[in-house]
C-alpha cells in the first residue's frame, strides 16, 4: 500500500494549520488596535479638535453615585486644552423604546452640550433608530443647553409643553433621551467642582 499520498496530504493540512494560526496569531493585535482606535475616534468625534490637546480616553474621571433618575452614568473622561479641564464626557446608557441605549455627551466647563451621539441603540429601524443614524441632526437640538440656561420646566417635548423637538415617529425614544441628557447635565453641576479642579500642567 502507498502511504506516500496520504502523509504529503496530512502534511500540508498540517502545514497550512500552522500558517493559519501563526497567522491569526500575529493579526489579532493589530485587529484588536485597529477596533481601540475605531472606537476612539467615534468618542471624540463629539469634541472639536480644537478644544482639548490631552488624550481624553486616557483620563477617567471619578463617577459617584452614577445611578441617575432616568439612566445610569457608565464612564467619564475629561478633555483638557493647556493644561486646563475643557470638557467632560460621559456615557449616559438608559433604556429605550426597545433597548437599552449608549449616549455619549459632550459638556463644556460651563456645563452646557457641546455635541452628543449615540454609540449603541436597539431601537425600531426607521424610527427611533434613526438618532444613530449618519447625517440625522435631531440629537444637535440639545447643543449649547445646560441647566443654567434651560428650565427644568423645558427638558420635555414641545407636545408636553417643554422646548424640544420630537424625533418624528420616536416619542418614547425622544423623552429618553432628554431625561438622559439633562440628567447628565445634573450630574456634571453636581461633580464639577471635583473633575475641573485644575489638571496637572504638562511637561
Amino acid at each position: 500500500m502507498n502511504l506516500r499520498g496520504p502523509l504529503v496530504v496530512g502534511l500540508l493540512t498540517l502545514i497550512s494549520a500552522g500558517a493559519s494560526i501563526a497567522w491569526q496569531h500575529y493579526c489579532a493585535p493589530l485587529i484588536a488596535a485597529a477596533e481601540q482606535d475605531r472606537q476612539a475616534r467615534a468618542w471624540l468625534a463629539v469634541l472639536p479638535d480644537a478644544s482639548y490637546d490631552n488624550q481624553p480616553l486616557q483620563q477617567p474621571i471619578a463617577l459617584p453615585d452614577p445611578d441617575l433618575a432616568h439612566s445610569r452614568i457608565q464612564a467619564g473622561y475629561l478633555a483638557t486644552l493647556h493644561g486646563q479641564p475643557s470638557a467632560v464626557l460621559l456615557l449616559s446608557r438608559f433604556p429605550g423604546y426597545a433597548g437599552p441605549v449608549d449616549l455619549l455627551i459632550a459638556i463644556d466647563r460651563d456645563g452646557r452640550v457641546i455635541a452628543s451621539r449615540v454609540l449603541q441603540q436597539q431601537e425600531t429601524p426607521g424610527l427611533g433608530a434613526r438618532i444613530a443614524e449618519p447625517g440625522n441632526t435631531w440629537l444637535q437640538g440639545f447643543n449649547g443647553h445646560g441647566q443654567g440656561n434651560t428650565p427644568d420646566s423645558a427638558w420635555a417635548l414641545k407636545r408636553d409643553n417643554g422646548q424640544f423637538d420630537q424625533l418624528a415617529g420616536a416619542s418614547i425614544t425622544s423623552r429618553a433621551v432628554i431625561h438622559a441628557i439633562q440628567d447628565a447635565l445634573r450630574y456634571f453641576d453636581q461633580h464639577a467642582p471635583q473633575w475641573l479642579k485644575e489638571a496637572p500642567l504638562r511637561e
